[in-house]
C-alpha cells in the first residue's frame, strides 16, 4: 500500500477505507474495486439489492462485501457504510459511486486534507475548476437548480460548487451528526446540510468525471424532480425559521394592511368590505400558524442538533 503510505505524509497510522453503495453495477465494480484498493486499507462494497452478479465480482476483486437483500436506496447504504467504517475502527472513509463515472486516482485528492486535519468532511467537485463544459447540458441545468435550492438550505456562506457529488471523504469524527433520513440520491443533499447544521469543516477538490458509463435508468427530468422534493424537505426542517416563521410573518404584515384599509373603508362607506376582510383572516390564520409551526420545529431541531453534538464528543 505504498500509495497510500507516500500521500499520508507522517499520517500512516489513519485508516483508510473506500465504500462503494452500487445496484447492478457488475460491469464496472470489478475495476473500481481493484484501482481504490491501492489507496485504502480496505474497500467494502455495499450490493442494494442488485439482480446481476455485482457482490460476486466485487468479491473476486478483492472487495469486502455488505448485501441488502432488497432494494433499499443510496441513503441506507450509506448509512451501513459508515456504520461499518464506524464498528471496524476506521479513521476515514471515502464514498465513490460504483457505475465508474469517477476517478479511483483522485482519492488522494480528497483524503489528503483530512489526514492534515484541514478539514471534516471533502466534497470532490466535477466544476470546481469550470469543469462543466463535460457535463450534458439537462444534467448541468437541473443542477444548477438544485445547487441554488440546497445553498439556501445551508446556513452561514457556504459555498458548494457539486451539490449533488457522489465522491467524497469523511472523517469518522463526523459519524454521529449525520441523520440518514433520506432515501435515494436526496442523502447526498441531505449530508451537505447535515455537516453545515452542525458547523463541521467543508472542503471541495476538482475530481473528473466521465459520462459515457454509468447511465441512470431513471428518466432524468422525475429523478431531478424527486431529488428537489426531497431537499425542500430537508430544508423545511433545517431552517424552519426561513421556510415557515418568514413567510408567516410576510402573511401577517399583509393581513395588518389589509385590516387598516378594512377599517378605513369602513369609516367610509358605512359597512364592512368583504372581499379584503376575508382575505385579511385567512392570511392571519394561516400566517399565525406559519409562525409558530416555525418556531416549535427550530426549538426541535435545536434539540436534536445538541443531542447530535453530545453524541460526537
Amino acid at each position: 500500500m505504498t500509495e497510500l503510505d507516500a500521500m499520508s505524509r507522517g499520517a500512516a497510522s489513519s485508516t483508510v477505507v473506500v465504500g462503494i453503495p452500487c445496484y447492478n453495477e457488475e460491469v464496472a465494480i470489478g475495476s473500481l474495486v481493484l484501482r481504490a484498493s491501492q489507496y485504502a486499507d480496505q474497500v467494502v462494497v455495499l450490493d442494494d439489492g442488485s439482480t446481476d452478479k455485482t457482490a460476486e465480482v466485487a468479491r473476486f476483486a478483492g472487495a469486502r462485501v455488505l448485501v441488502h437483500e432488497i432494494n433499499m436506496g443510496k441513503g441506507a447504504a450509506l448509512r451501513d457504510l459508515f456504520q461499518y467504517a464506524t464498528q471496524a475502527g476506521f479513521d476515514i472513509l471515502v464514498i465513490i459511486d460504483g457505475d465508474g463515472q469517477h476517478n479511483p486516482d483522485d482519492i488522494p485528492k480528497l483524503v489528503t486534507p483530512l489526514l492534515r486535519d484541514e478539514a471534516d468532511v471533502i466534497n470532490g467537485s466535477r466544476y470546481l475548476n469550470g469543469g462543466a463544459g463535460s457535463t450534458p447540458r439537462y444534467r448541468r441545468l437541473g443542477q444548477m437548480v438544485l445547487d441554488k435550492v440546497i445553498r439556501f438550505g445551508l446556513n452561514g456562506d457556504l459555498t458548494i460548487t457539486d451539490t449533488q457529488s457522489g465522491f467524497r471523504a469523511f472523517s469518522m469524527k463526523t459519524a454521529p451528526f449525520f441523520k440518514f433520513s433520506a432515501d435515494k440520491m436526496t442523502i447526498d443533499s441531505e449530508m451537505l446540510m447535515d455537516a453545515a447544521n452542525a458547523h463541521l469543516r467543508i472542503k471541495e477538490v476538482a475530481v473528473g468525471v466521465r459520462y459515457d458509463v454509468g447511465l441512470s435508468s431513471e428518466h432524468p427530468v422525475s429523478h431531478g424532480l424527486q431529488v428537489l422534493a426531497g431537499v425542500l424537505r430537508s430544508i423545511e426542517f433545517n431552517r424552519p425559521l426561513l421556510a415557515f416563521t418568514v413567510p408567516g410573518l410576510i402573511m401577517v404584515a399583509i393581513a395588518a394592511g389589509l385590516a387598516a384599509f378594512v377599517i378605513q373603508a369602513y369609516f367610509i362607506v358605512r359597512h364592512v368590505v368583504l372581499g379584503p376582510t376575508l382575505l385579511m383572516l385567512l392570511l392571519t390564520v394561516v400566517g399565525t400558524f406559519l409562525v409558530f409551526t416555525g418556531i416549535i420545529l427550530h426549538s426541535l431541531s435545536g434539540l436534536i442538533d445538541s443531542r447530535a453534538e453530545m453524541r460526537g464528543k
